[in-house]
């Protein structure tokens, strides 16, 4: 029996984030597409038993649960500096780059570790992380140049952007991700009393991101308060504050009315899927990300999107959306409120937009994902 063992724990971390779904899904997938004879095991921290259960109810099929002897915090500062007694042997995958890197013989006990970097933010955009997060990312790419059979990324567009940062030879792998199992709208009746429950209008613009400078929310607001911009109000999936910076100032120093700009947070799956699918144009402006799923859930939902020409949304995207160029970001919210306007203003173009949308957000799966995987570790 051949044992893949993957490295669960961003999916009890205080805040799981994307990763943290991320790893979930592939898990979950990685175990449905198990070829004959092997089986996948989980590595987690020590932890309360509650989150042991949560990781075993998640992740049905999972064949066991290794609990390693140090909490997440400890566990992470120790791998980093090497110190790996506790992850053993055989085919090891993290999701993330926490992971037990550490020199080994592929040839004489079979230990294969491969880990996944999600995007160079701690490099391209060091300010929407912090500090910490910074100094451990370059410190545990280190590692990884010199002990990881394989590097996973998202995109393309990674790839490119890690060759300009460090020598990884041959070893780095372009697999990305999907939409999540459970974005799914609910039955008609139901999406219309969530839409009523979580007080939105009939119609209206959505996009995705705080008020980080990258996510570029700020332009788009700004493009808002331009002549000739629609008279939409805008819905942000995302927090309403980013440092000292919030939503509603944001908006009054673009002229726009008060409570045309809001912010949506913590929305289970469903009411996620409604808020997509009924927004006029889902306008996705960041200035640079590592993998486009706001867009890819966007395509699925038959939601038309407006996005930068960042690589990694181009790639994503195809054809399937309009891209607008980042490039001279004075003249950036103009460029957002002619691309919003030439969608809403023209139905033939949105549900052309649709159909090649949902065409391609049918290109990405997690199936796909996890028999890519499964294929990373047999050619090692």
């Amino acid at each position: 029996m051949i044992t893949l063992r993957v490295i669960v724990d961003q999916m009890v971390a205080p805040v799981p984030g994307g990763v943290g779904r991320y790893t979930e899904e592939l898990t979950r997938a990685l175990i449905a597409t198990a070829p004959a004879e092997c089986n996948v095991e989980g590595i987690v921290s020590s932890s309360p038993p509650a989150q042991y259960e949560l990781i075993e109810a998640a992740l049905p099929g999972l064949a066991n649960l290794h609990k390693t002897t140090l909490a997440r915090r400890e566990l992470a500062a120790a791998w980093a500096l090497g110190v790996t007694a506790s992850s053993g042997t055989g085919l090891i995958h993290a999701p993330g780059l926490l992971a037990p890197l550490r020199r080994h013989n592929r040839a004489e006990d079979g230990t294969q570790i491969a880990v996944t970097l999600h995007d160079v933010l701690a490099w391209t955009h060091p300010s929407s992380l912090t500090p910490a997060t910074v100094a451990w990312t370059k410190g545990m790419l280190k590692r990884a140049r010199k002990h990881a059979d394989a590097i996973v990324v998202p995109s393309h567009a990674v790839a490119r952007q890690l060759t300009e940062i460090m020598d990884l030879g041959d070893r780095v792998r372009v697999i990305g991700g999907a939409v999540g199992r459970g974005l799914m709208l609910p039955a008609i009746p139901l999406v219309e009393e969530r839409l009523q429950a979580l007080g939105l209008p009939s119609q209206y613009i959505l996009t995705s991101g705080s008020l980080d400078p990258r996510k570029a929310v700020t332009a788009l607001i700004t493009a808002l308060g331009l002549p000739g911009a629609p008279d939409l109000p805008l819905i942000v999936l995302g927090p309403d504050t980013w440092g000292e910076l919030d939503l509603a100032s944001v908006a009054d120093e673009a002229g726009l009315t008060p409570g045309r700009v809001r912010a949506l947070s913590g929305l289970s799956d469903s009411d996620l899927a409604v808020v997509i699918a009924r927004a006029s144009v889902f306008v996705y402006p960041s200035l640079e990300e590592g993998f486009a799923l706001p867009i890819i859930e966007a395509f699925l939902l038959g939601t038309p999107v407006v996005h930068s020409d960042a690589p990694a949304l181009v790639e994503a995207a195809g054809d399937a959306g309009v891209a607008v160029e980042r490039s001279n970001g004075k003249d950036y919210p103009a460029r957002l409120v002619e691309a919003v306007n030439r969608v809403l203003g023209d139905s033939v173009l949105r549900n052309r937009m649709s159909i090649f949308g949902g065409d391609r957000a049918r290109a990405f799966s997690w199936r796909d994902s996890a028999e890519r995987v499964w294929q990373l570790h047999a050619d090692l």
